[in-house]
Parts: C-alpha cells; structure tokens; sequence
C-alpha cells in the first residue's frame, strides 16, 4: 500500500498537472506527422537496399540485406520522431514554456533507439524483441524516477520457504542471471567448439567429447552461480538430490543410459563423425554425435535418431573402422554343366569394369559348394567409398556378370521340378 501511495502522490504531484498535460498532444502530433513523412523513406530504402549490386562499396548492406530491410529500416520513423521532439525541447526552453513531458518522450525514444540497435545483434528476432522490451522497461521506469519503488515493491511481495525469503524480485533477478548465464555459456562452448575444429591433431572423436564436456560443465557452473546469486544455499538441494535420484531410478533410467552409453561411444573409439555404418537396416554415415543419440544420414537424405544405447547394446556394422577399403561379396550360380573356368574368367572380368572396384587388391572369384540345382560360386572385390553406397556397386558387378553370361551363353540356373502323373490309379 505504501507503495501505490507513493506512486499516486508522484502521479497527481508531478505528472498529471495542467502544464504537462497540454504537452501530450503535442507529442502525439510530432508523432504522426514523423510518421506520415518517413513512410515514404522507408519505402525508397527497402527498395534501393534491395538495388544494391553485388561489389558496391556498401559490401556489408549486400550481405545482410534482410537484417538491414527488418532492423535498421523501421528505426527510422522513431528517429525522426524523436528529432522532432528534441526540436520541440529546443524551442520550449526557448520561449520559456513546459517541456517536462517532452524531454521524458525523448528520453524514451533515445533509450528505445539505443536498445534496439543493441538489441539487432542478437541473431534470434524473438530473443531480441524480448531483451529489447524488458530493457526499455528498466530504462522507463529509471527515467520516470519508479524504478526505485518499483523494485522495493517487488522485493515486499515475498514468501519464506524453508528459511529462504523468495520474493518476486528474486525471481526475477534469478530467472534474468540464469538466462544470461545460459547464453554466455552456450556462446563459449560454440566458439570452443568451432576452434577446436582447426586442430588437426585432435581427432573428431576427442572434438566431440571435448564439446560436450565442456558445454555440460559451462551449463551446470551457469545453474550454480545463477542460484548462488539470490543467496540460495546449495546445502538445501540434498533432499531434491535424493528424489532426483529416486526418479532416475524409476523413470529416466533409458536416458541416463543413453547419456552414459554417449560417453563411452566417444571414450572407446568405436564409431566417430563420418563413419560409414549399419545397424538395424539403417545404413549411413554418422553425422554427429549427441548426448543421447547417433545421427545417421542416409543415401536418400532420411537422418535417423539412433539412442546411443542400441549402438552399444546391438550388433553394429562399421564399414570405416580402420580403413576406407571394404571387400565385398557377390555369390553366383551357374548350371553343373558350365564351362566353371569361363565363369570364374568371365566374373572376375566382370568386376573390373565398374569404375568403383580397386584393381588392386585384385576381384577374385572362388568355388562356394556343389549345390543340388546349380554350381555355388562367388565373386570378392574391393572398393575405397563405402560412404557412396554398396548396393549400387553390386547392382554394376552384377549386371556385367549377367551380361557376360548371356553374350557367352551361360545361362542362370534356376530351380527345377519333375511332376509324374499316373493315370492308372485302382479305386
């Protein structure tokens, strides 16, 4: 209540007297006509933004045209306005006449221009117009002399919890540092990150694991100084330790083991960015490895999320381990009565064609077993781009071999059934 006292006395005291009320539509009117007069402006520079070629002088506005058209470009009427009321103030002093109200009005105008220049280099619109408004409402309040009771108001609305005074200032205070906090240290870690990139004696798995242990502590010292900040005590977590614990227990058990089973997959050099893999039916190169999941980018362009635990716990097919060359295998079948030294010619021959097969090591084709239908053979070769697809490479093997078969008129044999049928049956 004392509070909305004070604020009622500075309201009928100060701002609603006669000699500040005859200034409003002055202001409003300023307002208009810089409205009205830079509207046409904006226009003509949206769209010689737009007409600016490619290797002017003006090389920064050609590369960030739309930051320029969407931030830069509406200051102007606000700009302009607050032109015009600082003229107003000029003149007002003057002839000797009230210009409390203006002065407040440019003031505000300034401020509002200063944050939202500052707040255009924020790379998300969203987060800027809201560091942008929470600004300008701190700036207000501080022009307007209530910020000081505002805040004292704010601290007055409080609760004990546990011997913790919680006020909605505290709050505030504790959600603002916590979102800061969060913000620097998702910038540090991303600039960690992109320079660690450079290093090439760092591997791509040590890069990975470095990030993310980087980020992960960056992220809890942000949590721990946020709440130190509004005098939390830390001691008094224990008990919201031991229930954290009991609910992993009970219902986040699969993703702590995916968090775990992540910090094994980067510790025991199992996989790393850009290996070639298979696991599951789902054949791709890893492109990134999360906390809780393998990214996997298909030939198609599907990107499969796969738990970190199923990489650890199934059977998985690193095509890339080691080494780039991959053998692969083509079996054959050709009738018992084929020319087998023709076939085995004529696969090998076969394989040397695609241009993805390695000369050396050199195809070979081996005799598998003497099938009941049909002579087992198969045919093995190399190549250096498993990263390109293997189902590709064998669908040109294998077409050559049937191509070869047919010119040489080695045909494919395929299952046979003799049906008897006896007429002479006795009812």
């Amino acid at each position: 209540m004392t509070y909305f006292e004070h604020l009622e006395r500075h309201l009928l005291d100060e701002i609603l007297v006669f000699a500040n009320l005859v200034q409003i539509p002055a202001v409003i009117l300023t307002g208009v006509v810089a409205w009205v007069v830079c509207r046409p402006i904006r226009r003509w520079a949206a769209a010689w933004i737009e007409r600016v070629p490619e290797g002017h002088h003006l090389d920064w506005i050609v590369h960030h045209r739309s930051w320029v058209t969407d931030r830069l470009v509406p200051l102007i009427t606000p700009t302009a306005w607050a032109i015009g009321l600082w003229i107003s103030v000029v003149v007002a002093e003057r002839a000797g006449w009230p210009d409390l109200v203006t002065q407040t009005a440019v003031s505000l105008l300034v401020a509002w221009l200063v944050i939202r220049l500052a707040a255009a280099l924020v790379p998300y619109a969203a987060l800027a117009r809201l560091i942008a408004v929470l600004a300008w409402l701190v700036a207000a309040l501080n022009i307007m002399h209530l910020l000081g009771p505002t805040l004292d108001f704010l601290d007055s609305v409080a609760v004990v919890v546990g011997g913790l005074r919680v006020s909605i200032l505290t709050v505030v205070r504790g959600v603002l540092s916590l979102a800061m906090l969060l913000w620097a240290a998702t910038v540090a870690s991303n600039l960690f990150e992109r320079r660690i990139t450079r290093f090439s004696e760092i591997t791509p798995r040590a890069r990975v694991l470095l990030g993310k242990l980087l980020k992960t502590t960056l992220v809890t010292l942000a949590v721990v100084l946020s709440l130190t900040s509004i005098g939390v005590d830390l001691t008094t977590f224990a008990l919201f330790t031991g229930a954290l614990g009991v609910g992993v227990g009970l219902g986040l058990q699969r993703t702590v083991s995916n968090l775990f089973s992540g910090i094994v997959l980067l510790l025991d050099k199992s996989i790393k960015p850009g290996d070639v893999i298979e696991v599951g039916g789902t054949y791709g190169w890893v492109s990134s490895l999360g906390a809780r999941y393998v990214s996997v980018e298909t030939r198609d362009g599907t990107e499969f999320l796969i738990p970190n635990e199923d990489i650890i716990t199934h059977q998985v097919v690193n095509w890339s381990h080691r080494s780039d060359r991959v053998r692969l295998k083509v079996p054959v079948r050709v009738p018992h009565d084929s020319d087998v030294d023709q076939a085995l010619a004529l696969m090998r021959e076969a394989a040397s064609l695609p241009r993805r097969v390695l000369a050396v090591p050199a195809p070979n084709a081996l005799i598998m077993a003497f099938g009941e239908t049909a002579i087992e053979l198969e045919l093995r070769f190399w190549i250096q781009d498993a990263h390109n697809g293997v189902h590709n490479v064998k669908s040109e093997v294998l077409y050559e071999i049937w191509r070869l078969f047919r010119q040489e008129g080695i045909q494919i044999p395929y299952p046979k059934r003799d049906l008897y049928v006896r007429s002479d049956l006795r009812v």
